[in-house]
């Protein structure tokens, strides 16, 4: 069976609902999702979401940027992102996304390697605020259409270029869906791991798709360990305690209760030091207090994190909490372009599955939303002006 698109869109996290709130209204649109809607990483981002705050911010947020990703980021990339932030933030207001305010103007919190404070966020479920938001307003759109529990199993190749996807129906059928113009959003690759932040059915399907039609991969083994996740024995996805909790001062300590490292380190530095600790004690965690954020910072700063915590057995406005380093964040995948194209005819990628060199060798804190949102946009920019060009060639 065939089904028809002009666009479709696989993944609903915050860089496919982007995209798709970004393309024109008259394009019939179909976005398909392996799990429910709600599942996706994008759900989970507890610390914020970057911004320039002004032009004075430009050069330290670049240097924080490049710095973190030991230099090996696409400088191009990086300055696109940056310019490109405070279009995203008024997008996302407007699209009714609450973020923290005092006295009617934005707080910003800091996160680890960030030379001064530019995350915007809400609670400590920043993540969640805002792709709730943007999956509304895309089921509000009469030209967008939802599958959900339908996998990609493959693309569908044309003369070399990309005409559309092969699903496997939540019945366990095979369709193809043709579409001029395809974007794979499908988030990144925790469900490989045993130990992982992410949820488990994101397995980097898109890369085994692309890897097998010959599309350019960049960096595949540029993983993020994230250096502080709830400890815990049981099964399944970790918990992850944001690194803005020490972006606002919470410190780690080993097992005689001492600080051992500078918390506000990138995180590949953090997660090192963490993990030798762990060796030199002998044990399978080290500690993580945020008592000295004071009661009223912790419940109204970070309820979500105080409530899991609470839900574990520990108090964290009286006690500290074991953590551990767990696999969090995959800067490499899928090569594409500054407009998001893949090495591939009208195939384009965006959010984690993507490469575009934003991120280099290790990603700072609070990028991730932004990045995939910023080249989202230019992804549905690329597709538009694309089909405005066959138009007038048409005519």
């Amino acid at each position: 069976m065939k089904k028809r698109a002009e666009v479709v869109i696989v993944g609903t996290g915050v860089a496919g609902l982007y995209s798709a709130l970004n393309l024109p209204r008259d394009k019939d649109i179909l976005m398909i999702t392996k799990s429910d809607a709600e599942s996706s990483d994008s759900y989970l981002a507890q610390g914020g979401i970057c911004v320039l705050r002004d032009e004075e911010d430009y050069d330290s947020y670049f240097e924080d940027t490049m710095k973190a990703g030991h230099y090996e980021n696409r400088k191009e990339s990086v300055d696109i992102m940056i310019r490109g932030s405070q279009d995203v933030i008024r997008d996302l207001v407007g699209y009714g996304v609450e973020f923290a305010k005092e006295n009617g103007d934005f707080v910003f919190t800091r996160e680890g390697a960030h030379s001064r404070p530019r995350i915007l966020f809400h609670e400590d479920i920043t993540g969640q605020e805002i792709t709730s938001k943007l999956l509304a307003r895309v089921r509000e759109l009469p030209n967008v259409t939802i599958l959900e529990h339908t996998t990609m199993v493959d693309i569908v190749e044309e003369n070399g270029g990309c005409a559309g996807i092969v699903v496997e129906t939540p019945q366990g059928e095979r369709e193809t869906i043709l579409a001029a113009y395809t974007i794979l959003a499908t988030g990144g690759i925790g469900g490989l791991y045993a130990h992982s932040t992410n949820f488990p059915h994101l397995t980097g399907d898109a890369l085994r798709v692309a890897k097998a039609h010959g599309i350019r991969l960049e960096h595949l083994d540029y993983v993020q360990i994230h250096p502080t996740t709830l400890y815990s024995k049981k099964p399944g996805r970790r918990f992850l305690i944001s690194e803005s909790v020490r972006g606002e001062g919470a410190v780690l300590y080993n097992k005689q209760k001492e600080r051992f490292v500078d918390e506000l380190q990138p995180r590949d530095v953090v997660t090192k030091a963490v993990r030798e600790q762990m060796e030199k004690d002998g044990t399978e965690h080290v500690w993580l207090s945020m008592e000295n954020l004071g009661r009223e910072t912790i419940l109204k700063h970070f309820p979500n994190i105080y409530q899991r915590c609470l839900e574990e057995g520990y108090d964290v406005t009286r006690e500290p909490i074991p953590v551990v380093p767990a696999q969090h964040y995959f800067m490499g995948g899928i090569w594409v372009d500054q407009n998001s194209q893949t090495s591939m005819r009208r195939l384009f990628a965006v959010g984690e599955t993507s490469c575009n060199g934003v991120h280099g060798a290790n990603r700072l804190a609070s990028n991730s939303l932004l990045e995939s949102m910023v080249f989202a946009k230019r992804a549905a920019g690329k597709i538009k002006e694309s089909q405005r060009m066959h138009q007038v060639q048409a005519v």
